[in-house]
């Protein structure tokens, strides 16, 4: 989760990053024949996508969607060419890789893929994902790191530094799906036709995760998150997700990541049972603590 620092990441502001509790494991095995036999199944166990992929030219024999084919292709490609050595033996091999979470969730099933194909070809994930995508790299290093971090993409330097999010007020905090699953690189896009050249927002975004970092009440944290939300919505020319939806709330509604469709943060200093059911009301019924699932 990009607690602060959403688009503005992309112009070499400092991000904060939580990673979550849920993700992606991959397994390996070797098997008979030259080629790459993939098979993705999600949170429910059951199979979302199939592609056997020709280790000679890593073009699909057969695939159950081109798109997403298309896509491992290209990052299978870039991994030998980051090391020679991987895939070089023209054994076969089955990779499943299983989703821990509902796939319109949009918690990183693209970033949670990089790092683990980076650690089976042993090169740099991060090296990797610049080679394949234009966004900012925050969620491969959260998923590296394996904990909370500041993230900073800049000219001069990308890099992640561990850092200690475990304010006392976590328990009034929740976040909130809406529901459509947003396109990571479609934002990007929008930001650079937007929002790009606007290097004031720099400094701006990186004093508030310099400071939401030191915040130990509520109420400070509340107050850095709206005008967080306000800094973005004016350099994107974007409505606040509260003006859209929530506009009757009593707390605080935060966007996160891409804009418009994947997690948001709310907090709240009434009752879980209440919080939930005010989202409900709305339609929204996946409100989930953030003790359940960020990874502390």
């Amino acid at each position: 989760m990009l607690l602060t620092g959403e688009y503005a990441v992309l112009d070499g502001a400092k991000a904060l990053a939580l990673p979550t509790k849920l993700g992606q494991r991959m397994v390996i095995k070797n098997s008979r024949g030259s080629d790459l036999v993939w098979v993705g199944y999600d949170s429910k166990g059951e199979k979302w996508f199939s592609s056997h992929i020709s280790l000679y030219d890593f073009s699909a024999v057969d695939t159950t969607d081109e798109v997403v084919s298309k896509k491992l292709q290209k990052i299978l490609k870039n991994c030998v060419r980051l090391n020679s050595e991987f895939l070089s033996k023209w054994n076969g091999f089955k990779v499943e890789t299983h989703l821990d979470f509902p796939r319109d969730w949009g918690l990183g099933s693209s970033s949670t893929l990089y790092c683990t194909l980076a650690e089976w070809a042993d090169i740099n994930a991060l090296e990797l994902f610049f080679k394949v995508e234009n966004g900012s790299g925050y969620d491969v290093a959260c998923g590296l790191a394996g904990e909370s971090i500041t993230y900073v993409c800049s000219d001069e330097e990308v890099g992640y530094t561990p850092v200690d999010f475990s304010p006392a007020y976590t328990d009034k905090l929740y976040f909130v799906h809406l529901g459509k699953k947003q396109d990571s690189s479609e934002g990007v896009k929008d930001y650079f036709a937007k929002g790009k050249k606007q290097k004031q927002l720099v400094p701006q975004i990186t004093a508030i995760t310099d400071a939401v970092l030191e915040a130990t009440k509520l109420a400070d944290f509340e107050q850095l998150m709206t005008k967080h939300e306000n800094l973005i919505a004016e350099a994107m020319g974007y409505q606040t997700v509260k003006e859209q939806h929530f506009s009757d709330y009593w707390g605080v509604c935060k966007s996160l990541g891409a804009w418009g469709g994947d997690f948001i943060l709310v907090t709240s200093e009434k009752t879980a049972d209440e919080t939930k059911a005010y989202f409900a009301s709305k339609g929204f019924d996946t409100c989930l603590p953030y003790s359940e699932l960020i990874l502390s």
